[in-house]
């Protein structure tokens, strides 16, 4: 499928319902975890009959055809607002009766991931344009109590975790077969707000187990000092859940209590391996080769009632799974009655390992997978270099970033599955450079445009990340500035004017909120609630006047003057910069914050490295004016400064987001070969170890973060040379660097067919080669003693 028929094939989906109405068990609407199933029987005509399934919900759905998995959705949508998903079904139908059958759970719980909204279905199913069934009339609604309900929170950031008690039979019902229980009346619901999906539909292609890398056994022990998380220990108002003594089971607790006393490292293919027989307290720790996104799949069979616990994480630490590495509780339980069974969790999770450990009776495992819930639309863009190591950058890149894009651009798909602002500023370009369109963004987008208020927050203020919920009141105030920043690129990649202008009153009220924390030198001082700068020390230096905040604030001002037109926000802007370059500048470095003595303004000496990337960034400084400071960023800083003992006083940046900024300001620069040489250094260890690129630059929180693939981005404007891409005016802007490969080609899809360039060397030449949809111009930038040649 071409790029545009992509595009056109999402655009086409309708939101709108023909007889489909918001139905959900009468009285539950806001009960806390329930797991309801609806299932409706539709007679088709002929095996290849034109059919769809139209269907949206709270708080997610998933859907099958004669047993058969179709989908999980819907894509996430701002409060007050719900996407709906059009399913074509031609193919899937058989001729006679068919099973339509949904799963929905229910939340009603806020999280960083998901909204805290009222449970409901609605659906409905046509046939050749006719609807044959349709919520509430032909679809049967009970409940599934095979997960239970009352279980603790899987993160802060995310609802509740999976427990399961199964029986053999707990999927007939997908297919024609018994009940799981009574039917039950269901209520009509008010009507929704539909918006259309609009995103391509996920990437479902199940990944198999590829080897066991180890087995070995536990034992129980006694925890004197468990951990709890504030997820299982902070429930209230502000954190919805339930309350640690209500719990059917605490699975983390249960967790920690078994110790692993044997442990034997192997490395053996599964693809020849025969069944694996589990006994009471031995488990074997299998890898999916790289770290993966989706659903986890087992196929268990077992003559006598057993306990299964799988445990995963995205690395091995020590040769085990931590399962609670990152604050999670990555412990699914399946208590099964004998019998066989192909199980799938109905949450996604992020693992390269799963340790599958049997805690009472015995198991045979026939088979593992993971279903993967990622971007479809990644694999029509390529790069390739005769450089192997930079080869698996991009594919690092790419494996990140289809995880992470699939409605909205995500910080993470494991902890927290959120819509992060900054971390969508990166991410946002590499989508558009990969998958060719600006479809999620355009979500991405919409989503902070539809709300009149964000509830809990300040008025004017945007939340942190969204859609999601924040009772307790937290937000990063200068996380909103990244929202401007970005949606003056947002403009350049979609062409969506008309969005940028409904924008404008919530920028404006924004910039309002700040107006009250502006000090004599117009700058911003005493922010309220989070203010985050990076994961350094930059972080513990944001009171009471921070630097980076305020050229994050000036670049803000910048970005929205030249969208809007208005001169007084860029005045105010150039206002601010001037103010930082006088204060914070001392002759060597920016420094990072001032604290107010009273009436005077006492600036620190703390200075860090993440402070110099954002004077550079937001161009409170660039080379010209401060050349010796540019100097040393880029002689004597990056990813071997620790090892040089360089400037020891500078704080060091890290991934998220001073790393990335280097980049950037070395892009501005022309310094190809460098951004090459630095970015191996930074981030070959992640690829080589997972697959996908991190969080930071340890392993101790996210190895899968979506800001991280922009390298794609960086590889194919400073490496291959695609350095940019103006959509309005359809030019294209080659520029060439002396670059270290012998060759290098890529190729990245528009809406109008494939721009794909490949060069290689000649001796002293360069041999370039560029094709591109008819009727753009090109634009070629190269350095003095760089000879080209075009091919034609």
């Amino acid at each position: 499928m071409t790029p545009s028929a992509v595009v056109l094939s999402v655009l086409l989906s309708s939101p709108s319902f023909q007889a489909g109405k918001p139905i959900w068990p009468e009285g539950r609407t806001k009960e806390k975890n329930l797991f309801v199933g609806f299932r409706a029987v539709v007679e088709s005509p002929e095996q290849n009959v034109a059919a769809i399934l139209r269907v949206t919900g709270s708080t997610l759905y998933r859907a099958f055809v004669n047993g058969q998995f179709l989908t999980h959705g819907p894509a996430r949508a701002c409060h007050g607002y719900f996407r709906v998903d059009f399913l074509p079904l031609k193919g899937l139908l058989r001729k006679g009766k068919n099973t339509i059958a949904i799963e929905v759970a229910g939340y009603n719980a806020n999280s960083y991931y998901l909204l805290d909204q009222p449970s409901f279905l609605q659906a409905e199913v046509l046939i050749e344009g006719q609807v044959v069934a349709a919520t509430p009339n032909e679809f049967e609604c009970f409940l599934l109590p095979q997960r239970l309900q009352r279980v603790q929170r899987y993160s802060f950031q995310r609802p509740f975790t999976e427990v399961y008690q199964l029986t053999p039979d707990w999927t007939d019902w997908r297919t024609g077969g018994k009940l799981p229980g009574p039917s039950l009346s269901c209520e009509l619901l008010e009507e929704k707000s539909l918006l259309p999906r609009r995103v391509p539909l996920p990437d479902f292609r199940c990944r198999p187990a590829l080897s066991q890398v180890a087995e070995g056994a536990v034992d129980r022990v006694e925890v004197k000092h468990p951990w709890k998380d504030r997820a299982l220990i902070g429930i209230g108002d502000a954190l919805k859940g339930f309350p640690e003594k209500e719990l059917e089971i605490v699975q983390s607790l249960e967790a920690q209590s078994l110790h692993t006393r044997e442990l034997e490292a192997q490395s053996v293919p599964l693809k020849n391996k025969e069944n694996h027989v589990l006994k009471p307290m031995h488990f074997q720790i299998l890898d999916l080769g790289t770290n993966l996104t989706g659903f986890i799949g087992a196929e268990i069979s077992c003559e006598k009632p057993s306990t299964v616990y799988l445990l995963f994480d995205e690395i091995l630490s020590e040769g085990d799974v931590n399962w609670r590495r990152m604050g999670c509780v990555n412990v699914l339980p399946l208590d099964l009655a004998p019998g066989d069974y192909c199980f799938e969790s109905f949450e996604p999770y992020t693992l390269r390992y799963l340790k599958l450990l049997c805690l009472e009776g015995e198991v045979e495992v026939a088979s593992v997978f993971l279903r993967e819930l990622t971007a479809p639309d990644v694999w029509e863009a390529s790069f390739a270099s005769s450089q192997p190591e930079i080869n698996r950058l991009f594919d690092a890149g790419r494996e990140t970033l289809r995880q992470n894009a699939t409605d909205v651009f995500m910080d993470c798909p494991s902890r927290e599955r959120a819509g992060w602002l900054c971390d969508s500023f990166f991410t946002a370009r590499a989508a558009h450079t990969v998958m060719g369109h600006a479809l999620i963004e355009r979500n991405f987008v919409e989503n902070f445009l539809l709300p009149e208020r964000f509830e809990h927050l300040p008025e004017g203020m945007l939340p942190m990340c969204y859609p999601s919920d924040h009772p307790n009141g937290t937000f990063i105030p200068n996380w909103a500035l990244w929202f401007v920043v970005q949606l003056e690129e947002y403009l350049e990649r979609s062409q969506d004017r008309q969005t940028v202008d409904a924008l404008k009153p919530k920028i404006s009220a924004l910039f309002g909120y700040f107006e009250p924390f502006r000090n004599d030198s117009g700058l911003l001082e005493k922010l309220e609630s989070w203010v985050f700068v990076e994961w350094s020390a930059a972080n513990r230096f944001v009171q009471d006047v921070n630097y980076p905040s305020n050229m994050l604030y000036a670049g803000a001002l910048s970005a929205a003057g030249r969208l809007y037109g208005e001169q007084a926000w860029l005045d105010q802007a150039e206002a601010v910069r001037a103010a930082i370059r006088e204060e914070s500048f001392d002759g060597e470095f920016f420094r990072d914050n001032a604290v107010r003595k009273g009436e005077e303004l006492e600036i620190t000496n703390n200075r860090t490295e993440a402070c110099q990337y954002f004077a550079f960034f937001f161009d409170v400084a660039t080379p010209e004016t401060h050349p010796e400071l540019w100097k040393r960023l880029v002689e004597q800083f990056g990813p071997d400064r620790a090892e040089t003992g360089a400037f020891p006083e500078i704080h060091q940046a890290n991934s998220f987001v001073g790393n990335m900024l280097r980049f950037e300001i070395l892009s501005r620069e022309g310094k190809g070969q460098q951004i090459l040489d630095e970015s191996t250094e930074y981030l070959s260890y992640m690829a080589e170890r997972t697959g996908t690129l991190w969080e930071n630059t340890h392993d101790r929180a996210s190895c899968n973060h979506g800001f991280a693939s922009h390298i794609c981005h960086t590889l194919y404007r400073d490496v291959l040379g695609l350095y940019d891409l103006d959509l309005e005016r359809r030019v294209i802007t080659l520029r060439f660097t002396p670059i270290d490969l012998d060759w290098c080609e890529g190729r990245i899809p528009t809406s109008e067919g494939f721009i794909s360039l490949r060069w290689r060397k000649e001796e002293a030449r360069r041999v370039y080669r560029l094709d591109r949809p008819t009727g753009f111009t090109v634009v070629v930038e190269k350095p003095e003693g760089l000879e080209l040649v075009r091919e034609p």
